[in-house]
Formats: structure tokens, C-alpha cells, sequence
């Protein structure tokens, strides 16, 4: 269940959002005059959503090379390249 907070709360209590954020790792959305208006989060919370919308890219960017006919790179080949990166760093 979202929580929902007025703006005043944003002002007045703070520490209270502040701790909320955090203890529950969720978004708090801050309302002005009934509607919304901002949302606040914890920054690690932050970064969970940015890694995750980057892995949504790149999937994106995978399924549209695959539906335009790329075949990609059998485990093999993969691991071989690995192995290469491996050996040519040490």
C-alpha cells in the first residue's frame, strides 16, 4: 500500500519521512493541495530502481537485435571470450 504524505509532512517532519524511506524501502508520495506532487525515496532505493531500469535497456536493446535477426554468441563462444579477456589482462 502506497504512503501518502502532504507536503506540510515534507516541511514539518522531515526526519520522520526521512526515517519512513528508509526503514521500508519504498517510495513516499507527497501530496499539494490533495494531488500529487513529488515522490521520496531512500537513495539506495534510488539506485535499486536505476540498476534495474538499466538491465530493462539492455534486455530491450537484446530482444530487438534478436527480433531483427541477430542469432547472438553460443555459450561457447562466450566463454572463450572470457578466457581471452582473462588471459590478455594478466
Amino acid at each position: 500500500m502506497p504512503i501518502i504524505k502532504p507536503i506540510s509532512d515534507l516541511r514539518n517532519k522531515s526526519n520522520e519521512i526521512s526515517k519512513l524511506a528508509h526503514s521500508l524501502n519504498e517510495p513516499i508520495f507527497i501530496t499539494k493541495n490533495g494531488e500529487g506532487d513529488l515522490v521520496v525515496m531512500s537513495m539506495a532505493h534510488y539506485s535499486k530502481i536505476e540498476l534495474k531500469l538499466e538491465l530493462l535497456g539492455k534486455l530491450s536493446v537484446a530482444q530487438n537485435q534478436r527480433i531483427n535477426g541477430d542469432k547472438g554468441r553460443t555459450l561457447k563462444q562466450v566463454m572463450e571470450n572470457i578466457k581471452e579477456n582473462i588471459n590478455a589482462e594478466r
